[in-house]
């Protein structure tokens, strides 16, 4: 197919307080008895008050996602093999959280239809069975992970999304006040996640005016809070929700690059989460991105966060090797950043000398 002709999110609702319509959105989704099962970043386990808005009937259940390592396909196979044998049927898994959480609901989602184990389908358009109904409601903004069509997990091989057109969610929150009180760091980390794709994506080669379009956007809003606001408010949590919709929907149509992919091969290694991963390798992106690398550094500057440093120091050569083996398995994100002949110009020396900058 010459033109990628790719799946949306099937409905979405923004606005403060949307999070109290969740009921009547649900309802014509329920399937006689079947639950709702309502994924739950366990940051909110001991929040009341939080999760005692959500809106349980019958036999609905929430589980609360320890994020403390990014989605493992096995957690994701032991999930699923919970549900079936508590419920056997579900009417769909419901994921509320950051971009671990809300993967995991898409995860668990196709893994109640499809056989074998979530590492099976890790790689693009290997899912071959719509999964249960399923919605994200992030309560952090960046990663994109609630318009995208993968879910990112950890195997026993590699770290690689289920890419597929059965992978995005039937239905999306977008409530700005469910992302008002997450951590600054947090925030930050997960925000520039957001920054990095729309860098990524509006200086790749997959460019084209579709993903250019929702990546300026994207950047604008994400320069306006981080460099001109002089602090933090409500407007600024509604224009990063929307940043976060419009970066998600700017790799849709094109990829992201280096920051990514080198990111991975860190997270698998390392357990380094997602969002601060990136911002660990994009601080050391100057050759390749220069202009996006110093406008992040104003930013990290500007609102006193920290970025780790020397974490591969002292690393063995196998597991610098097996970071190189991951990172270069993701050949779109490599042929996005650097062209078709990216093999050529990215070898294995070159990222091991990048790695070793980390």
């Amino acid at each position: 197919m010459k033109f990628r002709n790719f799946k949306l999110v099937g409905y979405v609702i923004f606005g403060r307080g949307a999070f109290n319509q969740l009921d009547e959105i649900l309802a014509p989704q329920r399937k006689g008895d079947a639950p709702m099962i309502f994924f739950v970043d366990q940051f909110f386990k001991d929040k009341p008050a939080f999760t005692g808005r959500i809106p349980l009937q019958g036999k609905d259940k929430i589980v609360f996602i320890d994020v403390t390592h990014e989605p493992k396909t096995k957690y994701v196979d032991q999930l699923r093999d919970e549900l079936k044998a508590e419920f056997g049927q579900v009417s769909g898994v419901i994921g509320i959280g950051g971009g671990s959480t809300m993967d995991m609901a898409k995860a668990v989602s196709l893994m109640m239809t499809n056989p074998g184990s979530s590492a099976d389908y890790q790689g693009w358009d290997l899912v071959k069975q719509p999964g249960v109904y399923k919605a994200g409601i992030p309560t952090l903004s960046g990663t994109g992970a609630e318009v995208s069509r993968t879910t990112v997990l950890t195997g026993p091989t590699r770290k690689l999304g289920m890419n597929s057109d059965y992978t995005p969610f039937d239905q999306i929150v977008l409530d700005p006040e469910l992302i008002k009180d997450a951590p600054v760091n947090q925030r930050f980390y997960t925000a520039m996640d957001c920054y990095i794709h729309c860098v990524e994506s509006l200086e790749g080669t997959y460019l084209n005016a579709f993903s250019r379009s929702y990546g300026e956007k994207a950047l604008e809003l994400c320069q306006e809070i981080f460099l001109k606001k002089p602090h933090w408010d409500d407007d600024a949590d509604e224009k990063l929700m929307m940043a976060s919709y419009a970066g998600g929907m700017s790799i849709a149509y094109s990829q992201v690059g280096v920051a990514h992919a080198v990111s991975y091969g860190l997270s698998y290694v390392l357990g380094t989460h997602h969002g601060v991963g990136n911002c660990i390798v994009f601080d050391k992106l100057e050759e390749f991105y220069p202009q996006g690398v110093k406008e992040f550094k104003e930013m990290v500057q500007r609102h006193n966060v920290t970025i780790p440093q020397n974490i591969t120091r002292g690393m063995s050569a196998a597991d610098v090797d097996k970071m190189i083996d991951v990172s270069l398995s993701l050949a779109p994100l490599w042929e996005n950043a650097l062209g078709k002949d990216w093999q050529q110009q990215m070898t294995r020396e070159r990222l091991r000398d990048l790695y070793a900058k980390l």
